[in-house]
């Protein structure tokens, strides 16, 4: 199974680029193909897990090479299943908004072949057990979301895709430069027998080099103050579904996903890398939500509350205490689909009405019902209000700051959200409630398939608050907890599961 998590939207990226300018639906009929076929494969790799213990698949790929540092690895764990079904749930219900927003583009068959090799390549960052193909897929996906961001071609998006791509370009730099140093040490790239070599040589002066590279590189990535400059011109300048992609699910599996595999997994987390990821989530958290609180622009303002709910993920995981990493991990699900649900609401008030400025809107409920519902329904889940699914991660992250006697941190998480609260309060008060402007009054709902997606995204907001209870949580979360819980003995798990 593993293979075909990279295999499918590759194939359908050749697919589509050999053949979609000549018809005109291929692009819609195979990419939605492509990546409802992910998510089920993603579900169905569930049922590989067993209960109580930590299971890992391993894929030789090519079916060369003996045991590591030789061939080329991809592994399937607790944590990757996570991050596949999260990744996949928000790609396939993108493509299928996709269907209609990106009929106002020419050349839509090529928006399918770059969104496909982004998925291909984050994909293939959550499954590779090496450190150079992490790499490779990283910029796979990187490249393909430059191009995206600068998919409109107006001098708006050309800016922000230009300023994404230097920024990448210092990240990927400082990334290859960490791996580089790392094989020169270990002299493997496979990351069961890097962490493996570095318990025998223990820590040095180099790691600790290279973990500040790394920290730096994933850091951008992942946007993490004072690493965000980038995140917020590139978000609200790409299309709408690439929006939703970039802040639902690129920065967490480019940026958090990475940086939590290598440094739980491979390095080893210690007291001073914990700390500084627990400042560094909290300043985010804070900063992210003040900057936000000022913003007009719509997609803007979201922009910057990505940053702030990274924050929370971060701050959750660095606690490194189980109920801290069940938290943060959560709500890394839970902002990939609330995020994602108020950037397509953002993108369907700029279908309807061609402006992000909300002092230019105002009473968009009466033309707009089911935009403004979806859009308060997210509203309130980003801002933790209970019973919507984003109440549940942050109070799992807020007690386990509490539990770990981290008082000052949960101090912070919870002016965070009052202060999110505020700022959703104002998004709500001018774009949907309030008398309908005279320039507004032919506005019309957005099209069907749109409308549908949106409304299983806030379906997800007011349910997924079960996650938690212990059914769901024993083949959903905890398996992902159990493999950062378990740290550097991973590398025996892996090494362990090779054929």
């Amino acid at each position: 199974m593993l293979p075909l998590f990279v295999i499918i939207p590759l194939s359908v990226a050749f697919i589509i680029s050999l053949i979609g300018r000549f018809y005109k639906r291929t692009g819609d009929i195979l990419a939605n193909l492509a990546s409802l076929s992910l998510l089920i494969l993603s579900i169905s790799s569930l049922s590989a897990h067993h209960i109580g213990s930590v299971s890992v698949s391993v894929y030789k790929v090519g079916g060369w090479g003996g045991f590591p540092p030789l061939g080329i690895y991809m592994v399937l764990d607790g944590l990757a299943r996570f991050m596949l079904i999260t990744l996949n749930l928000v790609s396939a219900l993108v493509a299928l908004y996709s269907i209609n927003y990106m009929e106002k583009y020419t050349s839509k068959y090529k928006f399918y072949i770059l969104f496909m090799l982004m998925l291909a390549g984050m994909n293939g960052v959550i499954i590779t057990g090496d450190m150079f193909n992490l790499f490779v897929f990283l910029e796979i996906a990187s490249i393909a979301s430059y191009a995206l961001v600068a998919f409109g071609t107006e001098s708006e998006e050309l800016e922000a895709s230009f300023k994404y791509a230097i920024m990448g370009s210092v990240s990927s730099s400082f990334i290859l430069l960490g791996i580089g140093l790392l094989y020169s040490y270990t002299s493997s790239l496979n990351m069961a027998d890097i962490s493996a070599v570095l318990a025998e040589k223990g820590y040095s002066n180099i790691v600790a080099f290279i973990s500040v590279l790394f920290l730096m590189g994933f850091g951008l990535k992942a946007a993490l103050v004072p690493f965000h400059a980038w995140l917020p011109d590139a978000h609200p300048s790409a299309p709408a579904p690439i929006s939703a992609m970039l802040s639902g699910v690129l920065i967490k599996v480019l940026g958090i996903y990475a940086l939590t595999r290598i440094f739980f997994s491979v390095i080893g987390v210690g007291h001073i890398v914990l700390s500084l990821l627990m400042f560094l989530g909290a300043l985010s958290m804070i900063v992210g939500v003040f900057l936000a609180i000022g913003q007009w622009d719509f997609k803007r303002l979201l922009a910057y509350h990505s940053i702030s709910q990274i924050g929370y993920v971060i701050l959750g995981l660095s606690l490194a205490t189980p109920l801290g990493i069940l938290g943060g991990l959560f709500h890394l699900f839970n902002h990939s689909v609330f995020k994602s649900l108020l950037f397509l609401n953002s993108g369907a008030v700029v279908y309807s009405t061609g402006t992000r400025d909300l002092q230019k809107m105002s009473g968009l409920k009466e033309k707009m019902p089911v935009t403004a519902n979806t859009s308060l329904i997210a509203s309130m889940s980003i801002a933790g209000i209970p019973p919507f699914n984003g109440f549940w991660s942050k109070l799992i992250i807020i007690m386990a700051c509490i539990q770990a006697n981290r008082l000052g941190y949960a101090f912070w998480a919870v002016l965070g959200s009052i202060l999110t609260l505020a700022s959703f309060m104002k998004v709500q008060r001018y774009a949907f409630f309030g008398k309908i402007k005279a320039g507004l009054k032919e506005v019309k709902e957005v099209p069907a398939m749109m409308r549908l997606v949106m409304v299983i995204l806030s379906i997800i907001c007011l349910v997924g608050g079960v996650v938690i209870i212990p059914q769901f949580n024993q083949v959903f979360l905890k398996p992902a907890v159990d493999i950062l819980l378990i740290g550097k003995q991973y590398a025996n798990a892996v090494l362990g599961a090779i054929p």
